[in-house]
């Protein structure tokens, strides 16, 4: 079966703080959000560019028209595009995000070839891969749900890396129901149905402290939760930080 993606090799460096190694043969590309790049070995060439590449067919109105929805998500106009473009040998180039956590593989011939995901979890992918916007098809998903209000959709069949803060969960549903904190909640396949609900009555949403919504998913496929995800770590930094004053909270 032919591949529209380039096939990738990867190595994923470290446990905490993860580092994705990635492996490409002469005219391989990979593509990455903007700032993600650590290091590139000899033969590596970068160029930024208006989209992901999958917009080539479409002219100028249709890179303009997918960075304008990537603007929308808060994300860069630009992505990176990283091709070995040496005669022979292998070389490599490494991403890292910004913030603690695991890089996740996940191979999109496997997955239906489509994949969702929060918009700040994609780290890179192999050249032929679609990244695109999915706005939720309720607009009160939008003004309850948080972080889960506009999500990342990825189209392809090579691999894509996605990071999540924390440790990583995969949980397989069989026709099931899984109910998750909105900013857990990293990707899921495009076969788990997705909705935001009200967390409980109004008591548990006013003092239990979970949050007023979560995010239900039901179906069958594979969905991905971590278990820090960077809204709840800056919240708990910004709470600690120190004051005009110059002492922290809760020092004297």
């Amino acid at each position: 079966m032919d591949r529209r993606c380039h096939a990738v090799d990867y190595k994923i460096i470290g446990h905490g703080m993860q580092l994705l190694e990635v492996e490409l043969d002469p005219g391989e590309t990979v593509i990455a959000e903007a700032g993600a790049m650590t290091y590139m070995e000899e033969g590596i060439v970068f160029e930024t560019k208006m989209g992901d590449g999958s917009e080539a067919e479409s002219g100028m109105f249709g890179k303009l028209w997918s960075a304008g929805k990537r603007a929308i998500t808060g994300e860069s106009l630009f992505m990176t595009h990283f091709t070995h473009a040496g005669a022979a040998n292998k070389s490599h180039v490494a991403f890292a995000a910004p913030y603690p956590g695991s890089v996740v593989p996940v191979d999109m011939s496997t997955c239906g070839g489509e994949l969702l995901c929060q918009k700040d979890s994609f780290l890179c992918a192999a050249l032929g891969t679609k990244v695109d916007i999915a706005f939720s098809k309720r607009l009160g998903r939008g003004f309850f749900g948080g972080e889960g209000f506009i999500l990342q959709k990825l189209s392809g069949d090579g691999l894509v890396f996605i990071h999540a803060g924390g440790t990583v969960i995969e949980k397989e549903l069989n026709d099931e129901t899984l109910r998750v904190d909105t900013g857990c909640l990293v990707a899921f396949e495009s076969t788990v149905s997705y909705d935001i609900e009200r967390a409980g009555n109004l008591k548990s949403m006013l003092f239990g402290g979970e949050g007023l919504f979560l995010a239900t998913l039901r179906g069958t496929g594979k969905v991905w939760v971590q278990s820090l995800p960077f809204s709840r770590l800056a919240d708990r930094i910004l709470a600690n930080a120190p004051s005009a004053g110059g002492g922290a909270k809760g020092e004297d």
